[in-house]
């Protein structure tokens, strides 16, 4: 059962994360989501929407769709643009890089987290709301 959701279309630019991000903390404080919850949802949806923008292709009107619904206890968030991914596993996490870390913060915060790559490259997580 959905209880809420939304679904944007938002620039495919270095920008668009910081958009995305005041979306949806405002999303998840009218859904009184606690704020470790929020903390970890603005992780991954940057790192999701990074990912795209630096590996993805945007859609014919230069954006990507970004969604997140709360559905039986979880958040689901999910980010899809027009390009056709692939090696999309995590990296060994090393502190030092400075890039390259994205799908490995994903795998650290979200509970789960899925690619599905018709239609596209669409990323998706889930987090427990607490």
């Amino acid at each position: 059962m959905v209880h809420s959701r939304d679904v944007v279309r938002l620039p495919f630019e270095s920008s668009t994360p910081g958009i995305a991000r005041t979306k949806l903390a405002a999303f998840l404080t009218l859904n009184r989501t606690d704020l470790a919850v929020i903390d970890n949802a603005l992780i991954v949806l940057s790192e999701m929407i990074a990912n795209a923008v630096a590996h993805g292709t945007p859609d014919q009107d230069g954006t990507m769709e970004i969604g997140w619904s709360i559905e039986d206890g979880h958040l689901l968030l999910s980010v899809r643009d027009s390009g056709h991914g692939v090696d999309m596993v995590p990296r060994p996490f090393d502190e030092d890089s400075l890039g390259g870390r994205g799908l490995s913060i994903i795998s650290r915060v979200a509970d789960s987290w899925s690619v599905d790559l018709s239609g596209g490259t669409c990323v998706r997580a889930e987090l427990t709301l607490a």
